[in-house]
């Protein structure tokens, strides 16, 4: 198993992406974090083929986002995604997103914490073991804490 494998994913923002003070607005942020892990997911096998196929789809609980400086209009970005912490079975999982602007300059990082839902019983579950793998194989964030099912984080 590859240990410690960096994610970095580059993206090219769109006008409609910028408030009226023209720089990026606060929930666009999200939206492309929330695109960094589809595209780690898809990259390492996990499409949404594969996801209907085992009855599962990611849900968040928390959204953290902290801002320090602002993307303006124009500006590109590149996300680098970190594993924050993940339970024993793979059910909870937690990610750092940084995202940096073109220059590399930190602008944003943004903690989710989520889980897998049985698309079927509506009921949160352990997903399958290669993608609790694919998980363990992304570099760890400093913060990296085993989630304890049944502890609130």
């Amino acid at each position: 198993m590859e240990i410690n494998k960096t994610f970095k994913y580059s993206f090219k923002t769109r006008w409609s992406d910028f408030d009226p003070n023209r720089h990026l607005r606060h929930t666009a942020y999200n939206d492309y974090a929330a695109e960094s892990r589809v595209r780690y997911l898809n990259e390492h096998g996990f499409d949404m083929a594969r996801f209907s196929k085992e009855n599962i789809g990611p849900i968040l609980f928390k959204e953290e986002t902290t801002f320090y400086r602002e993307i303006t209009m124009g500006e590109d970005i590149t996300i680098e995604l970190f594993l924050e912490g993940l339970s024993e079975n793979g059910e909870r999982f937690k990610f750092l997103h940084k995202i940096y602007k073109e220059n590399g300059v930190l602008s944003a990082e943004i903690i989710v914490l989520g889980a897998w839902l049985d698309l079927i019983k509506r009921k949160l579950t352990q997903p399958p073991a290669d993608l609790v793998t694919t998980f363990k194989t992304l570099t760890k964030s400093e913060n990296f804490e085993e989630i304890v099912l049944g502890v609130k984080n």
